[in-house]
């Protein structure tokens, strides 16, 4: 039985936290400080900062791997890792960092809607003059996130340049235990903040609406209103949209990216420009997750030896 709490590592933990806060996106932040509350001071309790000079990590990867997905698992280990490396510099000891193993993740295949769930999905969303509607059809044919369509204010739309800038995201962060708050913020990365092109459907469709019902400039898009929509909430809306156009399939919200960056390579855009649009850091994200060649692809080039 242990009847003295050592606070070593979690005081050591407080500080790479404060030293943290200072130089990331307060998300970024609060994404460290929710994996560090519910994955590791959790399993690394009552233990000094020497406890891991010795440790068998592989120990705690499996552990780990026996109820989260290799993504978070790998999201966990790269939050220890940064962790430990500041403690060794600030109390100067070794951890063996490079015998830390990364398990191999898994590459899902990526959901998208079939050609005529997305013909009925959006032709019902564009018709029906809703604006929560017609933000699932931006989604669909532009790529953006679901944060991103929560955040779009109707000064970011460009309508006679044919343009949409996405410089926010809207996204519920975690604080403490139990604790959570809607955080408005840049998107995770600079290559988010873009600009989109827009195709003239939907060019028209938005004019005819801010024209009828004269929006004004610092009104969310999907609220009509000065009043944001959380992504939660937005992710039911969808899911009511789909059973209302019978399609019974159970998709996320994130099914319109990738419905349209698959649709895009289809028909044959160029991947730096995709990769541009998605607002992707770099181009193998976009080949990684929306490049493969069918059977019939291979066999038409084979074809021509």
């Amino acid at each position: 039985m242990i009847f003295f709490r050592n606070r070593q590592f979690e005081s050591a933990v407080k500080n790479w936290l404060l030293f943290k806060r200072i130089s990331v996106k307060s998300s970024t932040y609060y994404r460290y400080k929710y994996i560090v509350d519910k994955y590791i001071l959790i399993y690394f309790d009552s233990v000094t900062i020497y406890y891991f000079t010795n440790f068998n990590f592989e120990n705690y990867t499996q552990y780990l791997s026996k109820t989260l997905s290799s993504k978070t698992v790998q999201d966990i280990l790269n939050v220890l890792k940064s962790l430990l490396k500041y403690i060794e510099r600030r109390y100067n000891v070794d951890y063996k960092l490079d015998l830390i193993s990364m398990p191999k993740r898994k590459q899902n295949k990526v959901q998208i809607l079939k050609k005529e769930e997305r013909d009925i999905l959006e032709k019902y969303c564009l018709e029906s003059g809703n604006l929560k509607n017609i933000g699932i059809a931006v989604c669909l044919n532009t790529g953006m996130r679901l944060g991103e369509i929560c955040a779009l204010k109707w000064e970011d739309i460009e309508l006679e340049e044919g343009l949409i800038s996405v410089n926010k995201t809207i996204q519920r962060v975690y604080l403490e235990k139990g604790n959570t708050k809607v955080q408005i913020d840049e998107p995770k990365t600079k290559d988010s903040i873009r600009k989109i092109p827009i195709s003239n459907k939907l060019i028209n469709v938005l004019k005819k609406l801010k024209e009828t019902n004269h929006y004004s400039d610092d009104e969310y898009l999907i609220t009509g209103t000065n009043k944001y929509m959380e992504p939660r909430s937005y992710q039911r809306i969808f899911k009511r949209c789909l059973k209302e156009c019978n399609i019974m399939h159970d998709y996320k919200f994130h099914v319109l990216r990738h419905t349209f960056a698959t649709n895009c390579v289809a028909i044959g855009m160029d991947i730096k420009s995709l990769s541009e649009i998605l607002g992707h850091s770099n181009v193998s994200i976009t080949l990684n997750l929306y490049v493969h060649s069918s059977y019939e692809t291979q066999k038409k080039y084979l074809d021509k030896l």
